[in-house]
């Protein structure tokens, strides 16, 4: 259905429809290249049996693509005026997909539950300063998700596929980790936009695995490794002091856990995040 998917001139009619002017705070930057739609669809690997967890779908654009290509798609949208409007367009758009959306007026990140079915995959152009805690929220809290496909801004794509030793490795590398694997598959210039933002966005794709097998809770890693970033340039035993009370007890953790003392944590994987955690968690308990 070639004529399904939003034009430029058709967001422009929405936008102005709804009076809306896109805000930089909401990081409202709405994709309106078919081709583009299309091809985040396919790098996401939507099957027929998905249901889609969509976070902002705006206007509409990436949802309607979405529901060419899966069961059905839930779309959690925070602005009241897009979350009333999106059923009308898909119903005018795509009509035999329409009964196949489910619309939720809600801001992400408080959204902890869904009714059945549970979405299996989450697919989002998401704004780049809520994309961090957003997809770590939504992957917490809905096992279900397999995996997906996120195009975010290129500075946050480059973050979340990062690398231990890497420049850009960081907490959203660490803890993304935690999750899933996570690898760039693609950029998307700013003329497939309206209004054109001044940066490229990047498409980082998502497969989920299993969370290291640990007797540590994931709020015990995630903590360690927050002090562990939270003075970058200093060395584990000083970076952790507060976390463990001093640098001496925090040199004896690190030692306990086979990690170097005087190493700082962007050389380090999850897997020495957990075993860290593990020290502390014996001591503790």
């Amino acid at each position: 259905m070639p004529d399904a998917l939003l034009d430029p001139r058709t967001i422009r009619r929405l936008a102005a429809e709804l009076d809306l002017r896109p805000t930089k705070q909401r990081g409202q930057n709405f994709v309106h290249d078919a081709n583009t739609v299309r091809r985040i669809v396919a790098a996401a690997g939507v099957r027929p049996d998905d249901v889609v967890l969509e976070i902002g779908p705006g206007l509409g654009s990436l949802t309607l693509g979405l529901l060419e290509a899966a069961e059905e798609v839930v779309a959690v949208e925070i602005e009241h005026s897009l979350a009333g409007l999106l059923p009308r367009t898909v119903a005018e758009r795509l009509p035999g997909r329409a009964d196949r959306l489910r619309v939720l007026e809600a801001d992400a990140l408080s959204v902890d539950a869904l009714a059945d079915p549970q979405p299996t995959l989450v697919v989002a152009n998401l704004p780049y300063n809520v994309s961090v805690p957003v997809l770590l929220h939504v992957l917490a809290r809905f096992p279900t998700i397999r995996g997906g496909l996120v195009m975010v801004q290129a500075e946050v794509a480059d973050r979340l596929v990062a690398g231990p030793g890497s420049k850009t490795y960081g907490v959203p590398s660490v803890k993304l980790a935690w999750y899933c694997a996570a690898r760039r598959v693609g950029s998307v210039p700013p003329s497939v936009f309206w209004p054109v933002p001044n940066v490229d966005s990047g498409l980082v794709e998502l497969v989920r695995r299993d969370p290291p097998a640990t007797s540590a809770t994931r709020e015990q890693v995630f903590a360690v490794v927050d002090a562990a970033f939270g003075q970058r340039r200093k060395m584990l035993r000083s970076a952790l002091s507060g976390l463990f009370g001093s640098s001496a007890a925090a040199s004896q953790v690190l030692e306990e856990a086979g990690v170097d003392p005087q190493a700082r944590g962007e050389v380090l994987g999850i897997g020495d995040f957990v075993r860290v955690a593990e020290v502390m968690g014996r001591r503790v308990g």
